[in-house]
């Protein structure tokens, strides 16, 4: 049976009581795709075959991808606080790198088939036109809901035109958009995801009308939001991970039960076979297809795999076959995000400056600044800003705790950034 590749994905995350969510727009994007480019179906396929053949296993790098969210809001609840924000990407990078806590309840069936993708996320820092940026944009607009607007199933938050914003360039960052998808003030979508756009094999402008990026509702975003997600039958766990799933769905993943029974599958050699989505649940005694996966013989659903729709509650991995295709499609597909462009680390400019010690206890001296004023921003990993002023003469700095940081000097001509080790 023809399998088709579900990149373009709606992630989700049900209550078995919520009658008015959408359980998911997968089916209806990709018709509606195929309505507007004849030959998209089997062209995305075709894609995803060439993917699996470019897949790698050399784990050695670590690519770090720069982001910007793009907050569009109608009201003050929908306006999300930067630290928002920065939890999500916090948890993108644990997830990513699991290093979050909760990989203690993989089951053991499992632990030697998953493992850290050495993929990591950072807010951009230079914008588009070689200006300092915290990586967040935020947009006030007259839509109370874009589903539906400019597009399905919601494109309209990607169009200045439409009440959204133009996403920055699509092949240097990945653009998250953060809005209301919501139908009588209850979430219809929680989230969706496009291919790579620039896939040789797709036929001409079968990516102009569905842009590049991730959209996620609001009420969805971060594990720190002040909102509550309610779908209808109660509030729902929020802990960050829709977007970890939608950005796997960006890197190339498809749907772990492949959006069918046991007949279909995702593609990848190590996830297990499921006759259906979990639908919010974390049932690990449902084994719903035989199959075989590697050496380890059937194994149960894999309720903790990201790209199932479980609850967040119990999802915390990726597999290598996962990992392995998603750095494939970093490497070939979507290599001008990780090809050392400007987005996030990177000098612009001939001026120099000095940050020492490196490593230091906390306490750092920037000296060699240029004569005239120059403005100073001190970013976290994650991208957190948690330093800035205009200095025109050395500068001590002190109480950093311990991490890696980002030092970034803009003036008028020119931005540097240099890394900082606090110990």
């Amino acid at each position: 049976m023809n399998r088709i590749l579900i990149l373009i994905a709606v992630f989700t995350s049900l209550n078995a009581a919520a009658q008015n969510v959408h359980k998911c727009y997968t089916h209806e994007a990709m018709l509606h795709q195929e309505e507007l480019t004849p030959g998209y179906l089997n062209s995305v396929e075709e894609s995803f075959q060439r993917a699996k053949t470019s897949v790698s296993t050399d784990r050695s790098t670590v690519y770090t991808i720069p982001v910007v969210v793009h907050i569009v809001y109608n009201d003050a609840s929908e306006n999300l606080d930067d630290s928002v924000v920065f939890n999500q990407i916090d948890i993108l990078n644990e997830s990513f790198r699991r290093t979050n806590a909760d990989t203690v309840n993989m089951r053991d069936d499992y632990t030697t088939i998953v493992g850290d993708s050495y993929i990591q996320f950072q807010l951009a820092q230079i914008d588009p036109s070689g200006q300092p940026t915290t990586g967040i944009t935020r947009t006030n607009t007259t839509q109370t809901s874009f589903l539906g607007v400019g597009g399905s199933p919601a494109e309209g938050v990607k169009s200045d035109a439409d009440g959204g914003i133009d996403p920055w360039d699509q092949s240097r960052y990945l653009n998250i958009w953060v809005c209301n998808m919501q139908l009588f003030s209850t979430p219809f979508l929680l989230g969706y995801a496009s291919p790579p756009n620039n896939l040789p094999n797709w036929p001409p402008g079968s990516a102009d009308n569905l842009s590049d990026g991730v959209v996620i509702e609001f009420e969805a975003f971060g594990s720190n939001n002040p909102n509550t997600l309610d779908l209808g039958g109660g509030p729902v766990d929020v802990e960050g991970k829709t977007c970890v799933h939608e950005v796997g769905h960006y890197l190339g993943l498809r749907h772990i039960w492949g959006d069918g029974d046991c007949t279909e599958e995702d593609g990848i050699d190590d996830t297990p076979n499921a006759d259906d989505q979990s639908n919010q649940d974390c049932d690990t005694t449902k084994n719903t297809c035989t199959d075989n996966i590697t050496t380890l013989g059937d194994l149960p659903d894999m309720v903790e795999n990201y790209m199932d729709y479980s609850a967040e509650t119990c999802q915390n991995s990726f597999t290598l076959g996962q990992v392995d295709l998603m750095r494939g499609v970093l490497e070939n597909e979507r290599i001008d995000l990780i090809s050392g462009n400007p987005a996030s680390i990177s000098d612009v400019g001939e001026f120099e400056f000095n940050v020492y010690p490196n490593p230091s206890n906390g306490t750092i001296v920037i000296g060699n600044i240029p004569n005239e004023s120059a403005y100073l921003r001190i970013f976290t990993e994650s991208g957190k800003l948690v330093k800035e002023m205009t200095i025109n003469s050395q500068q001590k700095i002190e109480g950093l705790p311990s991490g890696l940081y980002f030092v970034q000097l803009s003036n008028e001509a020119a931005t540097i950034t240099k890394k900082l080790v606090v110990l």
